[in-house]
């Protein structure tokens, strides 16, 4: 597996695939990784993206409107693993696209384009059962979200069926920058490291170089996404790759 955090501070960085095209896409995904990013989540577009604030339901909705697929962003990830072996890569995305491929199908395609892991902002582990079968036979890390709310017996269940890295939501809300890091987030990863033998990763309003210190000073990564669709939506056509590239080389600065 490329989940690999042992360069400090651990980064995660998120994209929504397709946005301004696969084409952008790719080109960032390398800029991002060749200055620092040891994992990225690559963001499946989805018409009703209700976990993330208006920057990613914004990215979203132009892929989607592109006419950017689950089968495109497959694509995508096999073509980054193909260029950047050795970097981790998550496939992020909600329930319904999964579904409508069908869970088998979906877990065996993820495998074949080289993702090391999945993340459904709405699979619930209560419910996760055969999800967590396909996963197991595909040998694909499945990446549950914590939350603040969670109580413990929840958040060891979490930690037990989280491979590779559990996302630790830093605040109860959706996606999107803030001035500082809630309080809630070094209580919530406290509590995870009870029961958690892998990594635990600080998301959710992550967007400073300031923010990306603090979360390593309790946890062993921080995950930056809204941040960084924001700077792509407001780059000019053709830097976006460049941009991105300078800013995740500054988080890690």
């Amino acid at each position: 597996m490329a989940i690999d955090f042992s360069n400090k501070p651990g980064l995660v960085v998120y994209l929504t695939a397709g946005d301004p095209s696969l084409d952008a896409t790719y080109d960032i995904a390398l800029a991002a990784i060749d200055n620092g990013a040891q994992v990225l989540e690559l963001g499946v577009p989805f018409s009703d993206p209700l976990a993330d604030g208006p920057v990613i339901q914004r990215a979203s909705e132009r892929a989607v409107a592109r006419g950017v697929r689950l089968s495109d962003v497959l694509a995508l990830a096999k073509k980054i693993r193909e260029a950047r072996p050795q970097a981790g890569i998550i496939l992020f995305s909600y329930l319904n696209p999964v579904v409508r491929m069908g869970l088998p199908e979906f877990c065996k395609a993820a495998k074949d384009a080289g993702a090391d892991g999945v993340l459904l902002t709405d699979m619930i582990v209560e419910e996760a059962g055969e999800y967590l079968a396909e996963m197991a036979k595909n040998d694909l890390a499945p990446v549950f979200l914590a939350a603040p709310t969670s109580p413990d017996e929840r958040l060891k269940a979490i930690a037990e069926h989280s491979k590779g890295f559990v996302y630790a939501i830093s605040r109860v809300g959706i996606t999107g920058t803030q001035a500082q890091i809630a309080s809630d987030a070094e209580s919530l990863v406290a509590r995870l490291k009870q029961f958690a033998k892998i990594p635990v990763a600080v998301g959710f309003g992550i967007s400073t170089a300031e923010h990306v210190r603090s979360v390593s000073e309790f946890a062993d990564a921080a995950i930056v996404g809204s941040a960084i669709v924001k700077l792509i939506e407001d780059s000019k056509a053709g830097e976006e790759a460049a941009n991105v590239g300078k800013f995740v080389k500054s988080l890690r600065s």
